[in-house]
């Protein structure tokens, strides 16, 4: 007993391949997928046909109509030769062939696979495009139920199974968290038959032609500027190339420490001042840091790109059980809880005779309120704590004492550093983030004072004339005038 599919072409009878043709016309019986295919009245008459049409119509899901479909294929294989006869080409979209292929394997029964001509051929010629000038290849129907598909803008795109309007809307939600909703694309009906349409439109358009149905594709052209990583990557490792760029080709690990923490400010700058176009400006500086370190990794045979993606990939998968396996949660609580927890399986435990600071893990580069803060945090964890607020606020005022009583520069910075270290800890209380706490506050007085500035230059004023009441006068106006939104933002705009 033999199975034998067979590939229908993309819907033109004369499309269909000699071979396939001749094992067509010499059968007395072909099952097919569908009978919803351009290609079946052009077969000839005096064969007998069966479709499994009616599986669809019973099944809920597409994956339950395949496997019924590859199951009873393979229980007439068992009993008889059987000719199985798909849409296209048997190894371009065909869920069955794949099913059919490893049930007949179990079952030890032989499967021929006849090629034929997918929709993809036809559909390349539609718009003119040489796959091997790059061409990525997916079934819509997938790509429309991923978030964030893996397609890479800068190479040409061609989707499948676009089969209906609501597919249609699927995929472009999906597709728009990639490209732009004004890019143009292009809607591919009947492709390879008399009938072909070519539709271009946005993107955003697609859902709302009229001509959608089980032949249609989805062809989307490359974005006009390089957009992907790997082409970002490629740009940094011309840069380090031989004939590249001498700066970029001097560069250490070492020496771009520097660079990479300024970059990672002024990310901090732009979300600070909820300035979004300066904010994709800075993360793609502070991204440029990141390739850059890998291609210096990857010359050294260290590391490449690719290791640290899935790397941290891997990582949060596995520390969201709750999302990707079945640990339960109520709350971000739990969802931390549960990640310390998992951290500490992936490191392992420490030897028998090995002391392991509660403290260790924390890196000396932080900035030094946020390090102080989580030096609190993870003592508090042991119980090394007030029990409650109280004691925070008379330690605050004992080491305000001590630092009034302190003499010698040495006593001075120890006693501040005292003070400064209980101030981390009453924010650990509050709930507050000292370096966040601090950063706004620093924004707030260098506004509010460059306003004094303003005042005294357009009043006619002197800084050395000005008594500190008369200054105090002009900071309370300046805050008075910070309440007025309009004014605020007019002071910001000309400061910048």
């Amino acid at each position: 007993m033999t199975i034998t599919i067979v590939g229908l072409g993309p819907g033109d009878a004369g499309l269909i391949t000699i071979q396939a043709w001749h094992l067509l016309s010499a059968a007395d019986t072909v099952y097919l997928r569908t009978g919803r295919h351009p290609a079946v009245d052009g077969l000839p008459a005096r064969i007998q046909r069966h479709t499994f049409d009616e599986i669809y119509q019973t099944a809920e899901r597409f994956d339950e109509v395949y496997q019924q479909i590859a199951a009873e294929v393979i229980r007439i294989g068992s009993e008889e030769d059987i000719l199985y006869a798909v849409p296209g080409n048997p190894f371009v979209g065909e869920t069955t062939v794949a099913a059919i292929l490893q049930g007949a394997a179990d079952a030890d029964i032989p499967v021929r696979i006849i090629p034929g001509i997918s929709f993809v051929e036809p559909a390349l010629a539609a718009v003119g495009l040489d796959a091997l000038d790059g061409l990525q290849l997916f079934d819509g129907i997938e790509i429309a139920a991923l978030l964030y598909p893996p397609i890479n803008p800068d190479v040409s795109l061609l989707l499948g199974q676009v089969y209906s309007r609501m597919v249609a809307s699927e995929l472009k939600l999906s597709l728009m968290s990639i490209y732009p909703a004004e890019h143009k694309v292009a809607l591919i009906h009947s492709a390879g038959q008399v009938n072909e349409l070519v539709e271009w439109s946005h993107l955003y358009e697609i859902d709302r032609s009229g001509h959608i149905d089980h032949l249609t594709s989805l062809y989307i052209p490359p974005l006009p500027l390089k957009a992907g990583l790997p082409a970002l990557a490629e740009t940094v490792a011309i840069l380090r190339s031989p004939g590249g760029c001498p700066w970029d080709q001097e560069q250490t690990p070492q020496s771009m420490r520097a660079g990479f923490l300024e970059e990672a400010y002024e990310v901090i700058d732009a979300l600070d001042a909820e300035d979004v176009d300066n904010l994709q400006e800075e993360l793609g500086d502070l991204l440029y840091h990141i390739v850059m370190q890998t291609q210096m990794a990857a010359e050294a045979g260290d590391f490449t790109l690719t290791d640290v993606i899935a790397g941290i990939e891997a990582k949060l998968k596995r520390r969201h059980p709750h999302v990707w396996g079945d640990w339960q949660v109520s709350g971000s609580a739990d969802v931390l809880r549960n990640w310390e927890i998992i951290k500490r399986m992936e490191k392992g435990g420490p030897a028998a005779d090995e002391f392991v600071s509660k403290l260790s893990g924390i890196p000396s580069s932080l900035p030094t309120l946020m390090r102080a803060q989580k030096i609190q945090s993870r003592a508090a964890k042991t119980g090394f704590d007030w029990p409650d607020i109280s004691g925070v606020y008379d330690k605050l005022r004992e080491e305000l004492d001590e630092l009034r009583e302190a003499t010698t520069a040495e006593e001075l910075r120890s006693e501040l550093g005292d003070v400064l270290f209980v101030i981390t800890n009453l924010a650990q209380w509050l709930g507050v983030e000292a370096e966040i706490a601090l950063r706004e506050t620093n924004a707030r007085f260098s506004k509010r004072f460059q306003l004094v500035e303003k005042f005294v230059i357009d009043r006619g004023l002197q800084w050395s004339e000005l008594s500190l009441v008369e200054m105090d006068a002009l900071w309370e106006e300046a805050k008075a005038t910070f309440a007025k939104p309009d004014v605020a933002d007019k002071v910001d705009d000309e400061s910048a």
